[in-house]
């Protein structure tokens, strides 16, 4: 059983930067791969980035630039980068995993089996 824990989220100013992590157990597959997605107050969830166990990474094309997924195997955890934070960052950040997903399911949200429990991203102006 795959489980998830989210850290690193808070109250930044805009401009700022944070940094989200998330801590995973349980991988079993060698296609094993961690996405972000957020979901802002009154919006649908929607993706943010991706990375495989192979390393591969995915973005949303609205955040590319702005955010960079990557993954320490040591320490099975996935972090996210962001940058030059702005008000539309405002959301609840879930960290998901799966252990079959193919490359065109990646930005799907409902392709991934196991979720983290969100942690708050608030940004101030």
């Amino acid at each position: 059983q795959v489980q998830l824990v989210e850290s690193g989220g808070g109250l930044v100013q805009a401009g700022g930067s944070l940094r989200l992590s998330c801590a995973h157990s349980g991988r079993t597959s060698s296609r094993f791969t961690v996405a972000w997605f957020r979901r802002a107050p009154g919006k649908e969830r929607e993706f943010v980035a991706a990375v495989t166990w192979s390393g591969y990474t995915y973005y949303a094309d609205s955040l590319k630039g702005r955010v960079t997924i990557s993954g320490d195997k040591a320490k099975n955890t996935v972090y996210l980068q962001m940058n030059s934070l702005g008000s539309e960052d405002t959301a609840v950040y879930y960290c998901a995993a799966d252990q079959t997903i193919i490359t065109s399911s990646i930005r799907m949200s409902t392709q991934y089996d196991y979720w983290g429990q969100g942690t708050q991203v608030t940004v101030s102006s």
